[in-house]
């Protein structure tokens, strides 16, 4: 794993979700930080207000819905990319919710809005079971006026997250024809049974595969197979020596962290906190919000 480019800036303000405190033993960093931070807040005020004095309808807010993870550098990273997600939509209500592990948990998280209406956006890759049912069903528990957004995989803006991460990880720029030859990537994610999840990221893989021009295989970490070590003597076998891994996790945590330990070269980080993966996040609010109320999408819809 690299150690250049973290996932989170420990000196960055980040918001309690759904409140407008600071994270306690986060500091607030710099003055010009909470200069930029006030400066967003009266800029999402001033937004709701028309050129006639009227205030204009608050949009639905944006539910990000993380997985949660043990490890605290996942809900650091989250956090980050809520705030990121708040900067390009200053104007949009932008809360998180858990579906295990992690506070704040997706059911109180809709408890808190009321009779607010929100657009769920999954912090997940593929189309599994979390998607499918937790998400809806928990919904569907706390009677929220909601609607569910297609996970953030697969995406061009996921496959531009992921080639960065590479870079940043030590992938050259450019191959010549002999290192081509050689090299290969490993696709590593989580895993499921869904046949609709492997489908998502064999898509990412191909996707992924048209961008860097070497084969890309998908992994898994749980759930499916190849596993890493399995995808890794299959590309060895065909004469692949130079195999890299590109981390297809939201944030990191323990299948991340295993699934690097088995890379014979080089490791990229988690998607993390990426400026491309804040973009993906309104992009998919932005889908969901226009099949659930057409009339209300393209006012939002220039991130």
């Amino acid at each position: 794993m690299t150690a250049s480019n973290p996932l989170y800036d420990e000196s960055h303000p980040y918001p309690r979700p759904g409140h407008g405190q600071p994270v306690p033993g986060v500091h607030l960093g710099t003055t010009s930080q909470l200069m930029n931070r006030i400066t967003r807040q009266l800029g999402s005020q001033l937004s709701l207000v028309s050129l006639d004095g009227t205030r204009r309808p608050t949009p639905p807010a944006l539910v990000l819905v993380a997985h949660g993870s043990r490890d605290p550098r996942a809900l650091a990273t989250v956090l980050t990319l809520v705030e990121r997600v708040r900067e390009l939509r200053p104007q949009l209500p932008v809360h998180l919710g858990h579906i295990e592990l992690n506070e704040p948990l997706l059911p109180d998280t809709l408890a808190s809005l009321g009779t607010r209406r929100a657009v769920l956006v999954p912090l997940l890759l593929t189309r599994g079971h979390h998607v499918k049912y937790d998400i809806p069903e928990a919904a569907a528990a706390a009677r929220a006026d909601t609607v569910t957004a297609a996970p953030l995989g697969p995406h061009p803006l996921l496959v531009e997250t992921l080639y960065a991460r590479l870079v940043q990880a030590g992938w050259p720029g450019t191959l010549s024809a002999g290192r081509r030859r050689a090299s290969a990537v490993v696709l590593a994610a989580a895993g499921s049974r869904a046949p609709d999840s492997a489908a998502d990221t064999r898509r990412t893989a191909r996707l992924l595969a048209e961008r860097l021009g070497v084969p890309v295989v998908p992994a898994y970490a749980s759930a499916a197979t190849p596993t890493v070590p399995e995808a890794v003597r299959a590309l060895t076998a065909r004469g692949r020596h130079r195999i890299a891994l590109a981390s297809c996790f939201a944030a990191p945590g323990r299948f991340a962290t295993e699934c690097a330990g088995a890379a014979p070269w080089i490791a990229a980080d988690p998607l993390g906190a990426h400026p491309a993966m804040a973009r993906l996040v309104v992009h998919r609010y932005d889908r969901a919000l226009a099949a659930w109320e057409p009339s209300a999408a393209p006012a939002l819809a220039s991130a």
